[in-house]
């Protein structure tokens, strides 16, 4: 085991080195340069649509604006947003934030581009449904030739949206906060056995398919990102007089890197925190890799720039609110220092330390809703990449292979799962990356004239 998971490791690092750095930020930046920050003055607009006011029935698509959001949202606040900003704070400090939120602002103009495409460029599976995604809008926009690339990218689908993360940090969240302080015997057993039981929860609504994931997602979303909202609030006006203090060190350490403690790159540790703020930001909210377009591709709508600028709203809410309030929450709290712990039990650390008593089950309760509702939004990802692979009468195998996986993580340690989903994630945006950068043009060329109808 530890053989594998030095190999994960190193698999991990390799492919996240500075060529994909360079895809996923320089190719954002390049979206901004072409976009010249068009779609950002268009956010009202954006929830306007959101709130359905050009809603058509008729369009073709199979859920609604508010539904392909939740459903993308789903997966993207997850665990990312709690475990993966303890991960970044601890291996880099309070800096790596910065560079999350850097991540966070490239990667609105980026969900723009690759969800405008997966309207503009949907294709049909073999039962003659249409779908969209990376996988089609490379086929469809850049043509037949270029299906080897849609064929990677739907073979590191299948493995990057397992949900092996979420599942693993979930199960180390109930150990920790529920099972130890009771008493209970903990190990292969316990963990086992929430496996089980999340896998039953996530087989009664994956087996239903995109709309029952949909209608699910979309009471979930809302729900988990008030209540998580107002209990980081709570812990915030408890430690007031630190907020000042920590929002000027997430500046000032971006640039000195005094408190990174990981891998350098670029000959220093600035270079290696970027990296990880970078790395850490995108998995956090899936910028440029490909899961939102496939969510957004079902969107009923004939405008693919509506669906673009509802994209948008996804990192902003993803990065630039939710992980922040976590980073807060663990900076003002002090546990970044003291707790020598990792994960999504730095968090829980804060959480008991500002509110005792109920303070980390009210944060086991985010979890539960955070990773649960992950767990229906990534299996429909790997189904519709299987889909694009063998067939839509056998993308229901995925399911079972999914289901397979989340006993499977709760078993595992968090290193081995985290570098497994960010490898196969750094496959998936090379596709995704490649031709959204490619098609740029044309997705300017549509937004001209969109803004052009509605002003």
């Amino acid at each position: 085991m530890d053989r594998i998971e030095q190999f994960i490791a190193d698999f991990a690092s390799f492919v996240w080195g500075l060529p994909l750095l360079v895809l996923l930020v320089g190719g954002g930046i390049y979206f901004l340069i072409v976009s010249r920050f068009l779609p950002y003055r268009y956010i009202g607009h954006a929830i306007n649509i959101l709130r359905g006011k050009y809603d058509d029935p008729n369009d073709p698509g199979d859920i609604s604006h508010f539904q392909a959001l939740s459903t993308a949202l789903a997966s993207t606040i997850g665990m990312g947003n709690i475990a993966g900003v303890a991960v970044a704070i601890t291996i880099g400090g309070p800096g790596a934030i910065f560079w999350m939120w850097v991540s966070g602002v490239i990667g609105m103009c980026t969900k723009f581009f690759t969800c405008s495409l997966a309207i503009m460029y949907r294709g049909k599976d073999s039962k003659g449904n249409v779908q969209g995604g990376p996988m089609y809008y490379v086929t469809e926009g850049l043509g037949k030739a270029w299906k080897p690339l849609a064929i990677f990218f739907s073979l590191a689908g299948l493995i990057g949206s397992l949900p092996v993360f979420n599942v693993n940090q979930l199960t180390q969240a109930i150990r920790d906060i529920l099972l130890v302080p009771s008493g209970i015997e903990t190990g292969f057993s316990s963990n086992l056995v929430t496996g089980i039981i999340l896998l039953i929860i996530t087989s009664i609504v994956i087996l239903g398919g995109l709309k029952r994931i949909s209608q699910t997602t979309e009471k979930l979303v809302p729900i988990m990102v008030v209540l998580y909202f107002v209990a980081v609030l709570i812990i915030l006006i408890i430690n007031a007089k630190e907020v000042p203090h920590y929002l000027g060190l997430i500046f000032t350490e971006a640039f000195s890197a005094t408190h990174h403690k990981g891998d350098q790159m670029l000959g220093g540790a600035l270079g290696g925190l970027i990296l990880l703020g970078i790395r850490r930001g995108a998995f956090s909210n899936e910028a440029g890799i490909g899961t939102a377009p496939m969510a957004h591709g079902a969107a009923r709508t004939a405008e693919p720039i509506r669906e673009g600028l509802v994209a948008m709203l996804g990192p902003f809410i993803d990065t630039i609110i939710v992980c922040t309030l976590t980073a807060l929450c663990i900076l003002v709290t002090g546990v970044w220092q003291t707790a020598g712990t990792n994960g999504v039990s730095l968090t829980a650390s804060a959480f008991a330390n500002s509110i005792p008593g109920f303070g980390s089950y009210l944060l086991l309760l985010c979890i539960a809703i955070f990773s649960i509702s992950s767990l229906f939004s990534f299996s429909y990802y790997g189904t519709k990449c299987l889909s694009y692979l063998i067939g839509a009468d056998k993308q229901h195998i995925y399911n079972y292979f999914y289901l397979g996986s989340i006993l499977l993580a709760s078993i595992t340690s968090l290193d081995l799962m985290i570098n497994l989903i960010d490898g196969f994630y750094a496959l998936m945006a090379i596709p995704t990356m490649t031709a959204a950068i490619l098609l740029a043009p044309r997705v300017m060329k549509e937004a001209k004239r969109y803004f052009a109808s509605i002003e």
